[in-house]
């Protein structure tokens, strides 16, 4: 795995998931038609964007090397942590009070710990 890539994106995850806790507490539904709601959204979409890429790179890594590892928890996690932040801000959106941005708010904080998950399998510690 990328060392810098997991790092980057647990960053983008927990900045996505305090700016959607602050919705929340602000009591501001994603509703996709204000700028911090699309700002929001565009960091949902550039942390997708470097899940997607992360689990390539970590399939085309797993497959090509001849660790010690669980390969199919691996290849688990990796398409996971890649879908279950779609779900999560799909859901959000759907979801017309202020709890849509909660749901955000811990669908990114999972996005961290799949990926400490995915670091512990890798270095064979799991």
């Amino acid at each position: 795995m990328i060392q810098v890539l997991a790092t980057a994106l647990t960053v983008v995850a927990l900045a996505a998931a305090a700016w959607a806790l602050a919705l929340a507490v602000l009591d501001h539904p994603i509703t996709l038609r204000t700028k911090p709601t699309l700002g929001l959204a565009a960091v949902v979409l550039l942390l997708e964007a470097g899940l997607l890429a992360q689990a390539v790179v970590g399939a085309v890594a797993v497959l090509g090397s001849d660790r010690e590892l669980d390969r199919a928890t691996f290849l688990g996690y990796l398409v996971g942590v890649a879908v279950v932040l779609p779900l999560g801000a799909v859901w959000s959106v759907a979801e017309r009070s202020r709890w849509g941005a909660g749901v955000l708010a811990v669908t990114c904080l999972s996005v961290p710990v799949m990926i400490l998950r995915l670091d512990q399998l890798w270095a064979g510690r799991g």
